[in-house]
């Protein structure tokens, strides 16, 4: 089965005035929706925008696997277990916060910065937090969250090239850029696709695309 989100459907948040702007995938804050809470161990996918100077001040979080993708611009993060880096594109950052971390998110370049985060529940909770950069992920190299019992892949497509989708219990796919076609729908930049019990499916590219396919298993983390 293949359930299509569209990108003009994600709820809207931050702040503005402040020079944030998200739009949220699933169930968030004050966009409360029982019937759009998570998606296997995938509990968000938000796409933030921050413009020069604007960014998330230090705040919490726990037992929640966070790894973020860099669209355009430099995205500065620095936590409280003593992490100060830069994720540019193409590079993947992974934040563990098991037992309680709290971070910075900033945008101080000078340029616009987008970016997606993807939150996973945990299949245990506590522990203590790590933290990662992958720089120049390779197309096709899968990521393993294994906290989430969860596999990511990066999937760049040419326009009419061919990608499998991974036969799995669930497979979440968004596209960040361009456009490609997954069983019978058209997916756009922000669109996703929740797969459940797939085989056989593949991605097509209808135009150059970059896409984030996310492989989970059968049982959901806890909450």
């Amino acid at each position: 089965m293949i359930q299509v989100r569209r990108a003009e459907e994600r709820y809207r948040g931050g702040d503005p005035d402040a020079g944030i702007e998200s739009l949220h995938a699933f169930s968030f804050g004050p966009h409360f929706d029982p019937d759009n809470l998570r998606f296997g161990a995938l509990i968000a996918c938000n796409e933030e925008r921050l413009a020069a100077g604007a960014g998330f001040d230090e705040h919490p979080h726990r037992d929640t696997e966070i790894v973020t993708w860099v669209i355009e611009g430099e995205l500065t993060h620095r936590d409280t277990t003593g992490h100060e880096t830069t994720v540019r594109p193409g590079d993947l950052q992974r934040l563990s916060s098991a037992g309680g971390v709290r971070h910075v998110e900033r945008n101080d370049a000078g340029r616009p910065l987008r970016f997606v985060q993807m939150w996973l529940a945990p299949e245990e909770a506590g522990g203590e937090p790590s933290y990662e950069v992958v720089r120049g992920i390779a197309d096709g190299t899968p990521y393993a969250v294994p906290r989430a019992g969860a596999l990511l892949h990066l999937r760049r497509l040419a326009d009419g090239e061919r990608t499998a989708v991974p036969d799995a219990a669930r497979a979440y796919v968004h596209v960040v850029r361009g456009a490609v076609r997954v069983g019978d729908e058209r997916l756009e930049a922000g669109d996703s696709a929740r797969i459940t019990e797939g085989v056989g499916l593949e991605l097509k590219g209808l135009a150059a695309a970059e896409c984030l396919v996310w492989e989970m298993g059968t049982e959901p983390g806890p909450g």
